[in-house]
């Protein structure tokens, strides 16, 4: 007989509808999940309980940078955890050390403080800022409509989507959004309380739109004029994502000016850990020291093992060039999806992002019969329809598809994702 309340269901072979019959007594209800359980994964393919196979373009939105049980990744994950997995932060541990150092490195001089996600690492940009203006009584950070920072409640508060916010008010103070890209509504914005502007440098879930070059370099003079921190939310576009570790690296690249820029603060997670929760903030040398003793913690934040995990995705990223994979296959799959658009322009909009961020968006609801009928958005509509061809991807907003493939993508990964797009807009092309 079974104890502890199991039951003979337990020895069976898990079906989608035992596990979702198991989310839907235990598992709050907090996301609207596809109907899709998965059992095992590698590389960009995914099966699911019932043993069929996907690929996985969606990535754990833009997390498994390595794609799914990276043999090496597994191993360097295993030899730590035999050998420490977790010491409190008031100890020192050697991964802690090396990993800090290698992210310094990858960015300019500063320190590092490591979360244990994205969110997480944002809570710690907005107390780096508010920190820094205390004694002038600064407080209020600016960021940018259509932006994401997390789902704590200050990070709804930074996020300039109302979406987030609905039955959280009131909204943690200090935060105000103004437009994208619009260097002159920043400058018009900025008040005696303000402290830092944080923008991510491609908007992800707004739907991959990257900061122009002017915006970036624009932002770092008016900061620099009005004694702001300039704060980057890396969260999802950086760590090789672009193309480069930092995705404001990648877009100034060439630019006039562009080799001197430097945000003063930048999350990082995703990407970083490639499935092993770990998420970090980096802060400029000049403000390194701001955040002392006592000021800022978490339990878990870089522990031996998340460490162990992230330099051996940043080992095999540098190693097998990974930085140039996502260059190449991104610069592959932009220009398929834009010849897409091309060929289909009642249909499709623009093709936006860089290297592995990547999105397709979409003509409005009404402009497509074979969707228009339906409640839910254009998104998501495409993204079951390719559900259901053995493609995943993510949705951004209400017209946007997303590509976040893992780094390591191969080029007949990228063309067997492209063939079943392309079917599936014909479809709606004919019907």
């Amino acid at each position: 007989m079974k104890e502890n309340g199991s039951s003979a269901q337990s020895d069976a072979a898990p079906t989608l509808e035992s596990v979702k019959a198991l989310f839907q007594q235990y598992v709050a209800p907090t996301y609207g999940r596809f109907d899709l359980a998965f059992a095992r994964g590698e590389g960009c393919q995914l099966w699911d309980v019932g043993g069929r196979r996907f690929l996985d373009f969606g990535g754990g939105i833009a997390v498994c940078s390595l794609g799914h049980a990276h043999p090496e990744l597994a191993e360097a994950i295993a030899a730590q955890a035999r050998t420490l997995i977790h010491i409190s932060n008031l100890y020192y541990h050697e991964p802690q050390g090396r990993l800090a150092e290698a992210l310094v490195k990858l960015t300019a001089p500063g320190k590092v403080f490591f979360a244990n996600s994205g969110a997480e690492a944002n809570e710690g940009l907005y107390k780096l800022a508010r920190r820094f203006g205390h004694e002038e009584g600064r407080f209020e950070i600016l960021t940018a409509r259509n932006s994401f920072h997390g789902r704590t409640l200050a990070g709804i508060a930074a996020t300039g989507q109302e979406k987030v916010k609905t039955g959280f008010g009131p909204a943690v103070p200090g935060f105000r959004h103004v437009p994208f890209n619009d260097l002159d509504a920043v400058r018009h914005a900025i008040s005696p309380a303000t402290v830092a502007v944080l923008i991510e440098g491609v908007q992800g879930e707004g739907g991959i739109t990257p900061a122009t070059p002017e915006y970036l370099l624009g932002l770092r003079r008016l900061c620099d004029e009005h004694r702001l921190l300039l704060m980057m939310d890396g969260v999802q576009c950086g760590q090789f994502r672009t193309g480069r570790f930092h995705s404001f690296q990648r877009l100034l690249e060439g630019v006039p000016g562009g080799d001197g820029f430097l945000p003063d603060a930048i999350s990082m997670a995703k990407s970083l850990g490639s499935g092993m929760p770990i998420g970090a903030f980096w802060i400029r040398e000049s403000y390194q020291d701001l955040l002392g003793p006592g000021s800022h913690a978490t339990t878990y934040g870089g522990t031996p093992l998340a460490c162990a995990a992230a330099l051996k995705v940043l080992e095999i990223a540098h190693r097998d060039r990974l930085d140039q994979n996502a260059r190449e296959m991104g610069t592959f799959v932009k220009e398929q999806l834009q010849a897409l658009v091309t060929r289909h322009p009642a249909l499709l909009r623009e093709v936006r992002g860089l290297g592995l961020m990547i999105g397709i968006e979409f003509a409005p609801k009404e402009s497509i019969p074979a969707l228009a009928k339906s409640d839910k958005p254009v998104s998501l509509q495409m993204v079951d329809h390719l559900h259901a061809a053995g493609l995943l991807t993510v949705p951004a907003g209400t017209q946007v598809v997303r590509f976040l493939p893992a780094l390591n993508v191969t080029r007949e990964e990228a063309e067997e994702a492209l063939t079943i797009l392309r079917a599936e807009v014909e479809k709606l092309a004919n019907g």
